[in-house]
């Protein structure tokens, strides 16, 4: 039989070229298409960097001070590497696990973000498209851009409820019991933010609620065209509680948001009113925001159901430690009385896998999904949250492991500190 030469072989590359040029031409400029071709978290945050504005990117990219607790999250992820397993004949992997008697399809959660509309008009609607498609279950923030009932209308996967717990108590009793009507699974609190954390980037960059207008924000605006134009015509910024804050007060300007979080958030919450949310819920409720044992010991005797080992994604206390770090011992004082979940530099699938094997129930990504948002909208959050699915499925197939429910400490090791900073 004649083998094709070199010019047949050109031919009919150019011909097949040709034919699939139109829905190539339709990939390369869509949403879809760009964030299709990311393929990391990395890529979407890179890609994301270049579509927001660099106010909005910051907002979303940026942490605490010096930003070493965030870091932290990250390298101390690295630190620890996968021990795999051979010959066990792991063709199939189940990643299906509970959070709270309730099925997942994925041990991977939509972590609460707030005000994400900022980034894109479909905001935190797109991340729950996200994680429902993927089997996952979403959080939805108290100060996210869309209603409680918006959500839940627009996305009938499992939701659960997070907390800030404002001054206003007849406001919390209000959002409460929206929540419960529309059908939310459980409340989450969170404890680790009685003031705002010292956001520097935010700060230099005069980021404010509504966004201050001015010749470098309308500078970006102008090599954003599409960003801007969606923030035009479907402006979804701002959350129902800072409508309310931004009514009731009659000073001119527009605060910057850590004026809005130490105006509106409650810094004298204590455990009685954890007790108190407790009975105006019914229902289970989380802790988010838990480092020390000591205070995971606490919400078990108070009959809470779980804690979500957190620093905020490194925006609040920096110096505190990384939340992989403090994991291990949280695990080993309350898990085998309440489930137990992390939050914080999940950036990898194989993230997830270590902080299962560390005893996690589950794991809440927030960023990595935001810079899907942002780099794309809801194809792009798809992206994200296919990306950590996928990569978590790869890494344990090739560690050997069948299903999450196998993973423990055992499948772990760590690597010295020099390798990490070599492998940046």
């Amino acid at each position: 039989m004649k083998q094709d030469g070199f010019f047949d072989l050109l031919v009919h590359q150019l011909r097949a070229d040709l034919a699939q040029a139109p829905s190539t031409l339709r990939r390369r400029f869509s949403d879809a298409g760009r964030v299709e071709r990311c393929g990391n978290i990395a890529e979407l945050r890179e890609l994301a960097r270049r579509r927001v504005p660099g106010v909005v990117f910051d907002y979303v990219d940026g942490a605490a001070w010096d930003e070493l607790t965030a870091g932290r999250n990250q390298s101390d992820l690295r630190r620890l590497a996968v021990l795999p397993h051979v010959l066990t004949g792991a063709a199939d992997i189940d990643l299906s696990t509970t959070v709270l008697g309730q099925a997942v399809e994925v041990p991977l959660l939509g972590a609460p973000t707030g005000m994400t509309g900022i980034v894109h008009h479909d905001g935190e609607i797109a991340l729950a498209h996200a994680v429902h498609g993927a089997g996952g279950l979403h959080v939805l923030s108290s100060v996210a851009s869309r209603t409680v009932e918006e959500v839940a209308e627009r996305c009938p996967g499992p939701l659960w409820f997070q907390l800030y717990v404002s001054r206003d108590r007849g406001y919390v009793r209000e959002l409460l019991g929206r929540a419960r009507s529309a059908g939310y699974l459980a409340l989450v609190i969170t404890v680790d933010v009685q003031r705002a954390g010292a956001r520097e980037r935010d700060r230099r960059n005069g980021f404010a609620l509504p966004p201050r207008i001015s010749a470098r924000s309308l500078a970006q605006g102008v090599v954003r065209p599409r960003w801007s134009a969606d923030f035009v015509r479907r402006p979804h910024f701002l959350s129902e509680g800072v409508r309310r804050a931004r009514a009731g007060t009659s000073g001119a300007g527009q605060p910057s948001l850590s004026a809005l979080i130490n105006s509106q958030f409650d810094p004298g919450v204590g455990w009685n009113e954890i007790s108190w949310l407790q009975e105006q819920w019914e229902g289970p409720v989380v802790l988010k925001g838990v480092l020390r044992t000591e205070d995971a010991q606490q919400a078990a005797r108070l009959g809470v159901r779980g804690v979500i080992v957190s620093n905020h994604g490194g925006r609040q206390l920096d110096h505190a430690p990384s939340s992989i770090s403090v994991l291990p011992a949280v695990v080993d004082a309350v898990g085998s009385e309440i489930e137990v979940y992390m939050d914080g530099g999940i950036r990898r699938g194989v993230d997830v896998l270590k902080a299962l094997a560390l005893g996690a129930r589950a794991c809440l990504s927030g960023r990595a999904l935001v810079y899907g948002l942002g780099a794309g909208g809801e194809p792009g959050a798809v992206r994200a949250m296919s990306l950590l699915v996928e990569e978590l499925r790869l890494a344990m197939t090739l560690a050997g492991c069948r299903s999450v429910s196998e993973l423990d400490r055992s499948w772990l090791t760590t690597t010295p500190e020099s390798q990490v900073h070599a492998l940046r």
